[in-house]
């Protein structure tokens, strides 16, 4: 197995942003990262990612991504969970059933109001997970790439 290969079937590792592609941060692996500038400056996918969060996924896992009682903290859960397997599990879903509790996340493949920002909600919580960011809505971004703007109108069906 490669390297590159490794980093999409383990933990993200070094979250480093090593290159920059149409306004989105790549580490060293090719895998989605964040970057944050001396100022506080947040790239546009941390930004929207941390909007995401809180229109969709803060509702059971807890403001911020610090998880609840309902379910686990995700700014943990993140930095030892693949790229591929994050994005696999919020398009698929994951039943968790012990003798004690019983754990379900339902499938948003089909929400377009997550799957199409599933790469905004990892890089936000790598970024809460390093805590580059902090618990609040970051005070500046860098403006929305067009070619974000592209894939988002893609991926939603518009023109």
């Amino acid at each position: 197995m490669t390297v590159a290969e490794n980093a999409w079937a383990e933990g993200p590792g070094d979250s480093r942003a090593v290159k920059s592609e149409d306004g989105k941060y790549f580490d060293k692996d090719g895998i989605p990262t964040y970057k944050v500038a001396a100022d506080g400056t947040v790239d546009w996918y941390t930004y929207s990612g941390y909007r995401r969060y809180h229109s969709e996924c803060h509702v059971c896992h807890g403001p911020d991504g610090m998880g609840s009682t309902y379910a686990p903290a995700l700014k943990d859960s993140v930095k030892n969970m693949s790229y591929g397997d994050f994005i696999g599990t919020i398009a698929s879903g994951r039943k968790n059933v012990s003798t004690s509790q019983e754990n379900v996340m339902p499938a948003f493949g089909d929400n377009p109001n997550v799957a199409c920002y599933m790469d905004d909600l990892y890089v936000y919580l790598r970024a809460r997970g390093d805590d580059a960011v902090g618990r609040v809505r970051p005070a500046k971004h860098e403006d929305k790439p067009p070619a974000y703007t592209e894939a988002e109108n893609s991926c939603m069906g518009k023109k």
